[in-house]
């Protein structure tokens, strides 16, 4: 199956990943995945970063989600 043209995503959205993975916040991250299955992780974002004019975020837990398959992120608050 082949990948659906990227969709570039809101600069504000981008501006707010950057700072969970600055801060080094846990987040929960709501995405489709490439099998076009839905999926929720509670993670760290380790990096952001573009290939082949794509961006991606890499995840703690070792997942590279594209950026335009994130339906929901959230911080999560820990006590």
């Amino acid at each position: 199956m082949a990948a659906k043209k990227y969709n570039r995503i809101n600069c504000d959205f981008y501006d707010q990943l950057e700072i969970h993975a600055m801060r080094k916040e846990k987040v929960e991250i709501f995405f489709t995945m490439k099998n076009g299955e839905d999926h929720l992780i509670k993670t760290l974002i380790e990096n952001i970063y573009t290939k082949n004019k794509e961006e991606f975020l890499l995840t703690s837990c070792g997942f590279h989600i594209r950026l335009d398959k994130i339906i929901s992120l959230k911080k999560i608050n820990e006590s």
